[in-house]
């Protein structure tokens, strides 16, 4: 139980996620922290990312290849850039209509959905020009 109660370390975390704004990645979120604690090692961080998103502090956003967080609980959709690997938020409406077609045709109780657009980033497409 005591892992549940928040500790300065968790703090630091979410902190950490609250302040890079955007996606960042563990590995971002751990060199921050070390920066504001030197004493904190990376699995302290590591495992408080992953409490605070079971405590749904935070939101782990899984990508083909690596995972990002972020502090934005609301749901909605990302853009990945296949070239840079910059992850944003995607500026529309999540369909909750898509949920219940989805349990209507397949019998699942369905909860939630992701959707990840995948192209170039305006600064990608810039480069190929």
């Amino acid at each position: 139980m005591s892992e549940l109660r928040n500790t300065k370390q968790r703090q630091l975390v979410l902190d950490a996620v609250r302040a890079l704004n955007g996606h960042p990645s563990a590995a971002e979120i751990y060199q921050y922290v070390r920066e504001l604690d030197d004493r904190i090692s990376r699995g302290t961080v590591y495992r408080n990312l992953s409490i605070l998103v079971l405590q749904g502090e935070i939101r782990k956003v899984t990508l083909k290849d690596f995972d990002r967080f972020e502090g934005k609980l609301e749901k909605h959709y990302h853009f990945l850039c296949k070239e840079c690997g910059e992850v944003n938020d995607v500026p529309m409406l999540y369909q909750d209509a898509l949920d219940k077609e989805a349990a209507k045709e397949t019998g699942y109780k369905v909860e939630t959905h992701r959707t990840v657009f995948e192209g170039l980033c305006p600064n990608c497409q810039l480069k190929q020009i």
